[in-house]
Formats: C-alpha cells, sequence, structure tokens
C-alpha cells in the first residue's frame, strides 16, 4: 500500500511528471515521506547530508547566518518544489538552512535513486537545470533589488513577488511576517512595518478583513 501511495504521490510532483510510469514504480520504492512540525529545522548550513526533500504541503524558508548570527532569507519554497539538491550534485556541505514556516509534508529521496533517475531520464535533469537557473535568476534579481533599489521598493518587490494574480487582482494570501520580510531585504523589523504603514497610506497596498495583502500597483520599476 506505500508503495501505490507513493506513487500517487510522486505524479502530483512536477519533478517528476515526466518520468516514465515504470520509472515511478521504480522511485516509489525508494522514497520516504516525512512530516515535521512548525518551526521545525529541517536542514542545517554546513552539514553533510545527501537527501533530496520534495515539498508536498506547507512552505518552507531557506535561511543563511553570519558568524554574528545575523540570518538573510534567501527565498520561500512552497508544495510542489525541493531544495537539497546542490549537495546531492556536488557533495558540498548545505549552503543554507531550511525551516520549516508550517506542519510541512516530505517525499526525501537519497543520493544513489537522485543519481539513478537522473541518469536515466533527460527530461527530469532537464527540469532540474531549470529549476537551478530560475534559482540563479532570482538571486540575480534579489542582488539587483538590495543595490538598487531604496527599503521602500524593496519590500513592495517582496510583496508582489508573493502575490498571485485572482481576476486582476494581485493577492498575497500566505501571511508573510514582518520580521521575515525583512531578513528578507535587509532591514529592521520597525523599518518593514513604517513601509508597509507608507505603502497603505500611498494605496499601493491595502489589507482586508482576512488579514490577507492586497497588492494593487507596483512601487518598484519593472526590471
Amino acid at each position: 500500500m506505500a508503495v501505490i501511495d507513493n506513487k500517487a504521490l510522486l505524479k502530483r510532483v512536477p519533478l517528476f511528471s515526466v518520468l516514465e510510469d515504470y520509472q515511478l514504480e521504480m522511485l516509489s520504492r525508494a522514497v520516504i515521506k516525512k512530516t515535521v512540525a512548525r518551526n521545525t529545522t529541517v536542514i542545517v548550513e554546513g552539514d553533510l547530508t545527501q537527501t533530496l526533500y520534495i515539498i508536498l504541503s506547507g512552505r518552507c524558508k531557506v535561511q543563511r547566518s553570519d558568524e554574528e548570527g545575523k540570518e538573510v532569507i534567501i527565498t520561500i519554497l512552497g508544495a510542489g518544489e525541493f531544495f537539497g539538491e546542490m549537495g546531492l550534485i556536488d557533495d558540498a556541505p548545505r549552503s543554507a538552512s531550511v525551516i520549516a514556516l508550517d506542519r510541512c509534508d516530505f517525499l526525501t529521496l537519497g543520493k544513489p535513486e537522485f543519481m539513478e533517475c537522473i541518469s536515466k531520464s533527460a527530461d527530469m535533469a532537464t527540469f532540474m537545470m531549470k529549476g537551478l537557473v530560475r534559482r540563479l535568476r532570482e538571486a540575480d534579481q534579489k542582488i539587483e533589488s538590495l543595490a538598487l533599489l531604496d527599503v521602500y521598493g524593496r519590500v513592495a518587490r517582496v510583496l508582489l513577488d508573493f502575490a498571485e494574480d485572482f481576476d486582476g487582482v494581485k493577492l498575497v494570501r500566505n501571511k508573510l511576517p514582518k520580521q521575515d520580510i525583512a531578513k528578507m531585504v535587509g532591514a529592521s523589523r520597525e523599518m518593514v512595518s513604517r513601509v508597509i504603514k507608507g505603502l497603505e497610506n500611498e494605496g499601493f497596498i491595502e489589507f482586508r478583513d482576512d488579514g490577507v495583502i492586497v497588492v494593487r500597483e507596483s512601487y518598484a520599476p519593472a526590471i
């Protein structure tokens, strides 16, 4: 029963959607389902681990810390996304920590099984490369934002990045704590609070009764 369940879960994951049925059957015997509570540290920066994590539900934040303990959030990942692939490819220590923002369900895959899948499926290898390229582009955009935009622009960019389009209206459905936004834009929580209040007063955003932020107009210039 577990193999059948795993196969059904794998079919839901974009990374594995390109695999043939027999490959999914083989992979379903290798993956392990794992559930963690909110605020659980899934991966620790600097550790030597060789596991790929695929998020089935929930959100995780990817962050790095300096020697003084200052934290910077690199990105937030959601269902269907994956992490840990870099360590499988280059055998280097984990480049960042990953913490569960919600209760999360994962599928985990060890390096031998991962490498076998990559070697036998050109489509999966291509999908993985596209994912790495996308993250490089996001990193370039983040660097550009930090260098060229003021704090107002950086906060607006974060809100827009997490917004989804619903009938022409951009909504941020998942609440983003101000402290986490601060770690994304390189500012204090107090500054982020002032910026969000300013964006609200200027009509760039508004708050609905359910607390979801509605992004109406981009403050940040198009890049």
